[in-house]
């Protein structure tokens, strides 16, 4: 039987918004991402079917179908296809799965997933017209009721707002929420200075010269400092820009093949696509999606929780990650152990497959044989991914 094995991973390091990368062309950072990744697998880039690039806000240099655009500055065969998908902040988690099933299915052999997100050029706001986020059906009675209950709102719903009530529903208190955000930034404080991204870390050529580490982790953060800040979606709220994921600037990719075709290329596995899930969930929160996503993802796999090693949890926001674990019973050891995004940033058609670099990276170096990543994606949908690690401890 056909498999989707990962055979190599590549991001770049997650610029802050305004910081090194914020200057490079959308295109220009995937490309350099697409040659890395080939770069590191030593392919001819000829050999590549497809390729699956996840994106959320397609306008201005982000627009025109990047997947294929991305390829075409990469200095690529002009036989070699692209295409984008959006799955909102899922995006890039979405093309893997796309990809895995391709390749699984045997309409190709070799397939390259990611994406790219740059918001510090286009920002979360562009895509917003008249008619954009409007729900259909029943989730406009919810919606209504929603802003009808809390006047805090001031008629404005949003996933900052969602994530106030989540952390209402879970009882999860400001000071809860910053704790966890402290944690974040410790985690990838020490997962920097112990090298444990360099493997998946590919520096970026600027005008302005080299960018290498990412951008956006504050060291010595504390909860008193976080303390300080203003909740701006809710009156007497708990989300504030402390305990969410940061406005980045990024791109990441993996590259897909099967078992078989791996050995053929001469190429050693690094993890299998093991299962890959998407489920809805409430489209007025928007964010609870990752708990039944895992539930499924864990159905359908034939393992528990208990046999997953690492947890990527998409840390939008901090009661995204919290309700998980609450509802999950997974360890605070497990649960994203390098930090995320409220420490490295939230570039968002790029996180799907920055998560996915980190995780697979991370169980080479453990030797932990499974990994599960999730995200809360906007509108109510979330994918979830088991990867088998295929490599021993090094």
């Amino acid at each position: 039987m056909r498999d989707a094995v990962i055979v190599a991973v590549a991001r770049t390091p997650i610029g802050k918004r305004g910081g090194g990368l914020s200057g490079v062309h959308a295109v220009d950072l995937s490309a350099q991402v697409l040659n890395g990744l080939v770069g590191r697998a030593g392919i001819d880039p000829a050999l590549v079917d497809d390729v699956h690039w996840g994106n959320v806000i397609s306008l201005g240099e982000q627009s025109g179908n990047i997947g294929r655009m991305a390829v075409l500055g990469a200095g690529w065969p002009e036989s070699v296809p692209g295409f984008t998908i959006d799955r909102q902040c899922g995006s890039s988690q979405q093309a893997i799965s796309t990809a895995a099933a391709t390749v699984i299915s045997g309409q190709a052999d070799v397939i390259i997933a990611g994406g790219v997100e740059m918001m510090s050029t286009i920002g979360m706001g562009s895509a917003n017209v008249e008619s954009a986020g409007r729900m259909g059906g029943p989730a406009v009675d919810r919606y209504a009721d929603v802003l009808a209950t809390e006047p805090g709102f001031n008629g404005k719903f949003n996933q900052g707002a969602g994530a106030e009530l989540i952390s209402r529903q879970w009882n999860l208190s400001r000071t809860q929420l910053d704790e966890y955000s402290v944690r974040s930034h410790e985690r990838a404080t020490a997962a920097q200075d112990a090298g444990a991204f360099e493997d998946e870390i590919l520096t970026v050529q600027t005008e302005s010269g080299e960018v290498s580490v990412d951008e956006g982790i504050r060291r010595g953060s504390t909860v008193e400092k976080l303390g300080t800040l203003k909740a701006p979606f809710l009156a007497d709220g708990v989300i504030t820009a402390g305990n969410a994921s940061q406005i980045s600037d990024g791109a990441a990719a993996v590259l897909i093949t099967t078992s078989d075709h791996a050995a053929a290329l001469g190429l050693s596995p690094l993890a299998r696509v093991h299962t890959a899930v998407v489920t809805g969930d409430d489209p007025v929160k928007m964010l609870t999606g990752p708990i039944p996503a895992t539930a499924l993802a864990l159905k359908r796999s034939g393992l528990s929780i208990d046999d997953i090693a690492a947890f990527e949890v998409n840390e939008a926001f901090a009661p995204v990650p919290l309700a998980w674990q609450a509802e999950t019973g997974a360890s605070d050891a497990a649960l994203n152990p390098l930090g995320g995004a409220i420490a490295l940033g939230h570039p968002l058609g790029c996180s799907g497959a920055r998560l996915a670099t980190t995780l697979v990276s991370h169980l080479i170096r453990t030797g932990g044989r499974y990994g599960l990543q999730t995200m809360c994606e906007g509108g109510g949908t979330a994918n979830a991914t088991i990867y088998e690690n295929l490599r021993t401890a090094s």
